[in-house]
């Protein structure tokens, strides 16, 4: 029973980081498009195209892979490098009010500031994304991790409800004074909530462990710089190709409808402020369900991965053709069953996704690997973000459309590229990935072994 229980702690421990990562991207896909859109009247496109930026910092995850697997701090090759990104991230929210508040009054200089601003913010997450899943696929086995990443997600999605609980009670109507008091909670939420998930969770290596990881990492991976070396996996395993592909697609059909639903219910519905904030928590109590259920699924009767994953993409896919037709019909009672749909196999796929992205890596090489599919990630939420307020521009503010038929369009753009992801995940197999993945590795370390012996020879 203690085990039990010590387990249990242990698992909502290393799930803390992930309250971080919900409340900020809560503040943002909730909050200040919301309030940078309607409230301050800044086109959809410049909103959505800021929120985008951070995403494509995400080829930098390859870099901190590298980096991280490479040159521990202090004996520690993720605690000290997630633990800085989370600072960093965190203080940058405390001047987005008032970069906010000058964009809307169309200053030069806050949306230089504000360019900036989230840069710096996606290098952040960048070194946060690689370095917390590379932590769970190393403390974690085969056997535990689909339901450590249901806790992780679950803990995630609860603290996304949680914000916009805080949001209503510290903004219940928009001021720029409540604004900055509410973004103000920020670095408290995010780094205590970091300091208490990660530390003591990885292991300390002694120097001649730390040496031999060293040079397995370096052994394991293409000659060259982590971009190249990346650039190479994708070019060289067709598998490794397939699987960004299916990552990158998947991603952008889900969360397509991301920054724009709440916008969808003010000007589809006619919804208040406080009543779209709610809509977050339907879409976000199915995923919630949805990962509970996968995590039971996976722990009990051991259900493929990729099955999963599967059935998560075309029951979502179906969930956004309901949405398509709430919008195209203004049919209002289908709009949150709709969404509570959506999340619900959003959920199962988030877990299984996940899980296959931990499988498909090398031993010792985890954060290339990780960062290559957290790249793939973070490209397809930052085309979606990018694409979703470029459609709101050209379908809604240009006139082109009704409110009603451009959602219409775009709920059955993220359908169709749902159901192409699960074909292509459909056609991976995963034992030719890990073999040719092995294979690659065995180059690498061949390649590497007489530059060693030189090495060792000269000295």
């Amino acid at each position: 029973m203690f085990k039990t229980i010590g387990v249990m702690f242990w698992t909502l421990r290393i799930a803390l980081p992930k309250v971080a990562v919900g409340w900020m991207f809560a503040l943002l896909t909730i909050d200040f498009n919301r309030v940078a859109i309607f409230e301050l009247g800044i086109a959809a496109i410049v909103v959505t195209a800021l929120l985008s930026i951070h995403y494509f910092m995400a080829p930098f995850q390859v870099v901190v892979g590298r980096i991280a697997d490479t040159m521990p701090i202090l004996g520690y090759r993720r605690t000290p490098y997630l633990l800085m990104g989370s600072i960093m991230a965190s203080l940058l929210f405390l001047a987005l009010p008032t970069i906010a508040m000058g964009m809307g009054e169309g200053s030069a200089l806050s949306m230089l500031a504000a360019i900036l601003l989230f840069t710096l913010f996606g290098l952040s997450m960048a070194v946060i994304a690689d370095t917390y899943h590379s932590l769970i696929a190393e403390v974690t086995t085969p056997e535990t991790r689909g339901m450590v990443i249901s806790v992780v997600w679950v803990v995630m999605i609860m603290s996304t409800i949680m914000a916009t609980v805080v949001m209503n009670i510290v903004r219940p109507e928009f001021t720029p004074e409540a604004m900055q008091n509410l973004y103000n909670l920020t670095p408290l939420i995010v780094i205590g909530s970091t300091l208490l998930g990660v530390l003591g969770i990885e292991r300390r290596m002694n120097p001649e462990q730390l040496e031999e990881a060293r040079l397995k990492a370096r052994a394991l991976a293409p000659p060259g710089n982590p971009l190249a070396s990346a650039l190479t996996l994708l070019r060289q395993n067709p598998h490794t190709r397939a699987f960004f592909a299916f990552i990158f697609l998947a991603i952008f059909s889900i969360f397509l409808q991301e920054n724009i639903v709440e916008v969808f219910g003010a000007e589809v519905f006619s919804m208040t402020i406080t009543e779209t904030s709610t809509l977050q928590r339907f879409w976000a109590g199915g995923v919630l369900i949805g990962m509970i259920l996968t995590g039971v699924l996976s722990a009990v009767l051991k259900v493929s991965r990729k099955r999963l994953v599967i059935v998560g993409v075309c029951g979502a896919a179906i969930a956004f053709m309901t949405l398509a037709l709430s919008s195209l019909l203004v049919i209002q009672p289908v709009l949150k069953p709709s969404l509570m749909v959506m999340g619900l196999f959003i959920g199962m796929f988030n877990v299984g996704a996940l899980a296959l992205m931990m499988e498909m890596t090398v031993p010792n090489a985890t954060g290339l690997y990780m960062g290559l599919w957290g790249t793939a990630q973070a490209l397809g939420m930052g085309v979606s973000s990018f694409a979703s307020g470029a459609l709101h521009t050209l379908l809604i503010d240009s006139g082109l459309l009704s409110p009603r038929f451009a959602y219409f369009g775009i709920f059955v753009l993220e359908a169709v590229g749902l159901v192409l992801a699960g074909y292509i995940l459909y056609r991976i197999s995963l034992s030719q990935f890990a073999a040719n993945a092995s294979q690659m590795a065995k180059q690498a370390s061949d390649a590497e072994a007489p530059l060693t012996a030189g090495s060792t020879s000269g000295s």
